[in-house]
């Protein structure tokens, strides 16, 4: 038997902190044998990204658990009636963004020591979850109405846009709207192109869904099991409750009815602290 297929995990990760001190101490020797004031912009990015490879190997190995890990399935079991079950599915040929979420941490504690950056309070905010659904009208665009939308072009909020696109870096987001003819679908698509949601966003079109009734929204959100929806329409809230782990019920005035998990704000920024 080969000599790789017998050694213990320990003995790998030993391994690798050798190899890796071995590398550090070469690349520093030969960094720090020139002239502070030579050195340009990627000898000092090399040592950045040293530090980074070093604080990062270390948390790794200080979480190491006793016991190998179970290799998280990438589909989620059917559903029990419990919110606590809303876990999002992926598919298996699609890598989940949740899983650069610790490298991320690490990031950004070596750059912002001590203060918690956006993405980070998104992802607490949004308590790790994987799936997100939206509504347009009202959070996303200027427009709060179906028919509003339909006599005028559809514009991005811009300051929704940094939250939205640190979202979509954390989260499988699904943007959704009732319209009322195919060329509101036309507006909505052009104007979150024109914002940069598709390319800087990591969003695609195919998650921009449109329906006819607030009953097809909500059968959308259902049907994809998001660990969170946000919407405006707090009939849609009250019914989704008991299927939805959470929710963001975005209004300039709180509901009469409150339930546990539906959370209120008078808008996506405001709840996550950019407002």
């Amino acid at each position: 038997m080969a000599e790789s297929s017998s050694s213990s995990p320990s003995e790998e990760i030993v391994r690798l902190i050798k190899r890796l001190s071995g590398y550090v101490a070469f690349k520093m020797s030969s960094l720090f044998s020139t002239p502070i004031r030579n050195l340009d912009s990627r000898s000092i990015g090399a040592i950045a990204g040293l530090a980074i490879a070093v604080i990062f190997t270390w948390r790794a190995i200080r979480t190491q658990p006793g016991e190998p890990q179970r290799r998280r399935p990438k589909r989620r079991l059917q559903s029990a009636e419990s919110s606590s079950a809303a876990a999002a599915s992926i598919p298996p040929d699609v890598s989940s963004p949740h899983e650069d979420n610790g490298m991320q941490d690490v990031v950004d504690q070596f750059f912002h020591p001590g203060k918690p950056t956006l993405g980070k309070i998104v992802r607490q905010r949004l308590s790790e979850g994987r799936k997100v659904t939206c509504r347009l009208l009202g959070v996303i665009l200027e427009e709060s109405s179906p028919e509003e939308l339909q006599l005028k072009q559809a514009t991005v909020r811009s300051s929704v846009m940094e939250v939205l696109l640190e979202i979509t870096k954390c989260c499988d987001l699904y943007l959704m709207e009732r319209v009322v003819d195919d060329e509101s679908e036309v507006k909505v698509l052009q104007a979150l192109e024109t914002a940069g949601i598709f390319t800087s966003g990591g969003l695609v079109k195919d998650k921009v869904l449109f329906c006819s009734t607030e009953i097809g929204r909500t059968s959308f959100v259902r049907q994809l099991e998001p660990d969170w929806h946000i919407d405006t329409n707090p009939e849609i809230s009250t019914q989704l409750a008991r299927f939805i782990k959470f929710q963001l019920h975005v209004s300039a005035a709180k509901p009469e009815r409150t339930v546990p998990n539906v959370f209120t704000s008078q808008s996506i920024e405001q709840f996550f602290g950019c407002a």
